[in-house]
């Protein structure tokens, strides 16, 4: 599968590199600088997909073996949900992995699946992201970029289960090796030097452009995968659609930003509970919790008009957020900062998902 999927990106970026302007003979090598080695492979490339699906693999179970494991609560998820939707793809060349990212080696699991639609229709269900620090390899010109890169899992047993996967679901636990939890799928690669504050490098409005002129090209060239998909994905916060290949990494580059705003709170898990009730988990103080920081409770105030009758709230709701570019005059510089999201409602009643809580401001 994970060769599969490799050999399609890279085949859609081969297709459309032969006809570009790249020098004559380059499409495949310039394919696989701007694919493997933006994930950090190092040249020379493998001749096919099977040898990188294999090195995809080992970095995958690098990141399982020793990353710092977060867990998000459902109420910092939507605020970073809301925050993703604000980027714009040259906002990501923003990112500093020194500054931003928490930790150089983690996984964050999502309390439930992240359902994204891509540019071929089909859909995957998203429960953990996991990254490390990485040294991205490119070519005209030659450079090396100090980047990040980001893990994909699936959910195995999430809302997307079609035919073809419940069939291979069942053979594997048939054979002995049932297949894990979270399964790899896919990887994407951030460059973390704040590439979009070089003088050298062009702005980020124009990366932005010439992003979305590239994934149509992309679109264009996977076309022939393309075909209907049944409605077969559940997720009551709502679909994602990325026809620009694009939302794991801004939902990383949110979920960083938001952490080091003080949004966010980190926290270690309460003691599992004993009892008939319990879970039987044990308590690990090396997981961490982030949660949201403000929350502000929506209840009329009964002092406002006596005539008035009290509302009481049952439940909770992110309110609207925008992205500013913040001037810090000590860094002499400007970073990327939301104002809001607030959750509000009682703390005890229940977060409400729905299309609803994604709506953000684009300016």
């Amino acid at each position: 599968m994970v060769s599969s999927n490799i050999n399609n990106v890279l085949s859609d970026m081969h297709r459309v590199l032969l006809n570009s302007d790249a020098p004559e003979g380059s499409a495949w090598e310039l394919a696989c600088s701007m694919i493997l080695g933006k994930l950090g492979m190092r040249p020379p490339w493998p001749p096919g997909p099977d040898a990188a699906a294999t090195w995809q693999l080992d970095q995958d179970v690098r990141i399982l073996r020793s990353a710092a494991l977060t867990v998000i609560s459902p109420s910092a998820h939507a605020a970073v949900m809301a925050a993703a939707a604000t980027l714009e793809p040259g906002d990501l060349t923003l990112l500093s992995r020194d500054r931003d990212v928490v930790t150089p080696t983690g996984l964050l699991v999502l309390p439930e699946p992240v359902v994204c639609v891509n540019r071929t229709g089909s859909q995957s269900d998203t429960l953990a992201y996991g990254w490390h620090f990485t040294t991205q390899h490119q070519m005209f010109p030659t450079a090396q970029y100090a980047g990040v890169r980001i893990s994909t899992f699936m959910d195995r047993d999430g809302p997307v289960q079609p035919d073809d996967w419940r069939t291979a679901v069942t053979q594997a636990r048939a054979a002995g090796h049932p297949l894990p939890r979270l399964v790899p799928d896919g990887t994407y690669g951030m460059r973390g030097d704040r590439a979009g504050t070089h003088a050298s490098e062009p702005s980020t409005e124009l990366l932005t452009q010439k992003h979305k002129e590239l994934q149509a090209a992309l679109t264009q060239a996977s076309a022939w995968r393309s075909e209907p998909v049944a409605d077969i994905g559940e997720w009551s916060g709502g679909r994602v659609e990325d026809p620009d290949d694009d939302f794991a990494c801004r939902y990383m580059f949110a979920f960083w930003r938001l952490v080091a705003q003080g949004i966010t709170t980190t926290t270690s898990p309460p003691p599992a509970p004993q009892g008939p009730q319990s879970t039987g988990h044990p308590h690990d103080p090396d997981i961490r919790v982030v949660r949201l920081a403000r929350q502000i409770p929506a209840q009329r105030n009964p002092e406002a008009g006596q005539n008035k009758e009290v509302r009481t709230y049952h439940h909770r709701w992110p309110v609207r957020m925008h992205k500013v570019r913040q001037w810090y005059p000590s860094a002499q510089e400007h970073r990327l900062i939301w104002r809001g999201p607030y959750i509000k409602g009682p703390a005890d009643a229940p977060l409400m998902l729905g299309e609803k809580v994604y709506v953000t401001d684009s300016n």
